[in-house]
Order: C-alpha cells, then sequence, then structure tokens
C-alpha cells in the first residue's frame, strides 16, 4: 500500500467492466469487484469513518499515465438520514491539486436521489440532477470540480486540478485512521 499501507480503499476505477451509472441504494450497500471496480458503500463507509478520525488519500492516474494524489486531513460522511453528506477537511498534501474541497458539506446525490442545487430543468428534465446528467453519483454541489463515480472513459470522469488534462483513468479512494482507537 501506498504512503506507509493502512489504508482502507473506498472506490476503485480501473476499466469500464463496471457500470457505475447506479442507484442510491446501490451506493447505499455497494457494489462490483473489490479487486477492480467498485464502491464499498455509503453505509460500510459511514460506519467506519464516524469511529474514529481518518485522512483521506485520492491516487489518480491522468488520461496519459502521468500518476498523481491528493490527501485531505480528514474525511467522514454522514449516516442516510443527511444523505450521506460529505466532511471533508483540509488538503494537506499531492500533485493533483484538491478539487474535494468544493464539495464539502454536500449530500450525496445519486440518478434516483436528486439532492444537489443544480437546477436547468427549463433546458431539460435531465438538467435537474447532476448524478443523472454526469450518469454518476457524487457529493454535488451547483455543478462540480471532481465526479470520480461518472463513466469510465468519458470527460465526464473528471479531477479539475490536475496539472494536465484533468480527465483520468483511473482512481482509488481511501481512509486511514489518524488518531488512537478509543
Amino acid at each position: 500500500m501506498s504512503d506507509g499501507g493502512g489504508w482502507t480503499v473506498l472506490q476503485r476505477r480501473v476499466d469500464d467492466s463496471q457500470d457505475f451509472y447506479l442507484y442510491w441504494d446501490d451506493y447505499k450497500i455497494g457494489f462490483g469487484n473489490r479487486s477492480r471496480n467498485f464502491w464499498l458503500g455509503n453505509e460500510k463507509i459511514y460506519s467506519l469513518t464516524n469511529q474514529r478520525q481518518y485522512e483521506l488519500r485520492i491516487d489518480l492516474v491522468g488520461r496519459y499515465g502521468a500518476p498523481y494524489y491528493a490527501k485531505y486531513d480528514l474525511f467522514r460522511i454522514s449516516d442516510e438520514n443527511d444523505n450521506f453528506r460529505l466532511d471533508v477537511g483540509d488538503y494537506s498534501d499531492g500533485d493533483a491539486g484538491d478539487s474535494l474541497t468544493y464539495h464539502d458539506d454536500k449530500p450525496f446525490t445519486a440518478r434516483d436521489n436528486d439532492n444537489d442545487d443544480f437546477d436547468y430543468s427549463y433546458l431539460s428534465p435531465e438538467c435537474n440532477n447532476l448524478a443523472s446528467y454526469w450518469e454518476g453519483a457524487w457529493w454535488y454541489c451547483d455543478y462540480y470540480d471532481s465526479s470520480l463515480n461518472s463513466p469510465y472513459d468519458s470527460y465526464e470522469f473528471y479531477w479539475y486540478t490536475l496539472p494536465v488534462y484533468n480527465y483520468i483513468k483511473f482512481t482509488e479512494m481511501k481512509v486511514r485512521a489518524i488518531d488512537e482507537e478509543p
């Protein structure tokens, strides 16, 4: 494992063999193959990240093969009653840049559970929900700086602050405890 080990992987994308344009309950319980493409599940992520203090590391590989990473000094999500709202701390290290802080304090949005602030429904009905519009669930606001669950190999699978061409072909989100067990 990178950066000293001890990480629990929450999400991984390596290819397009797993569809991530899924529903609230799929993201709630988790899906995919843990050795390739998966989402651990928001209920598990909530249970894990609310036991202790956790840092987050996101490893990315850009479209042309360059590796990057971003670290945050805190990561947790709330429970389902609060729509698995994101609580992310400060960007603390890395060369990928900060494309997650923009999403701090935002509830999770899925194609069938719209919790974002985006509303351009006057253009078309699918322009009311960013998870539907970009075909991937995430902690969207009124727009986005990152979308790591959108279709693989598309311009929506995205990390805004990558230094060169911000579209990606690999991502891994992982957390590690940074405090002593209670």
